[in-house]
């Protein structure tokens, strides 16, 4: 079975060929939707609603991991009917307050077990 591959560098600017969906988490919609926006010929924006607000507060933090993993349902589904790659930063664990080690597994399950090709882009630091 393939695994996530984790690069260093700009999950904006994937570097292969083929049809690409650049996925990230965001708030203010309804949680676990996912929009799927066109932004060039061979490549796609998700906007994976994952999130409840955008600090850290009495209510916790932002992320929420079952909103996550339905918004990764719906990336599978559209990725699979464009034959596209997957590529992202590590979703959920940068402002939302999330942890990758809950969020990876998503990734895992949802997308990589069913064949399709999902790259992490970190910005300078190693794989934790």
């Amino acid at each position: 079975m393939s695994e996530i591959t984790y690069v260093r560098g700009d999950a904006t600017v994937p570097s292969v060929k083929g049809v690409k969906v650049i996925a990230h988490v965001c708030n203010d919609f309804r949680l676990g939707a996912a929009q799927f926006v066109r932004v060039e010929p061979y490549m796609w924006a998700a906007n994976m609603v994952g999130q409840r607000g955008i600090r850290t507060g009495s209510k916790g933090v932002p992320v929420r991991y079952e909103a996550i993993d339905a918004a990764l349902g719906r990336l599978a589904q559209k990725t699979t009917e464009l034959g596209a790659s997957v590529h992202m930063p590590r979703i959920g664990c940068g402002l939302a307050g999330g942890a990758w080690a809950r969020v990876e597994p998503l990734i895992t399950e949802r997308l990589v077990r069913r064949g399709i090709s999902v790259t992490v882009y970190d910005h300078g630091e190693g794989r934790s």
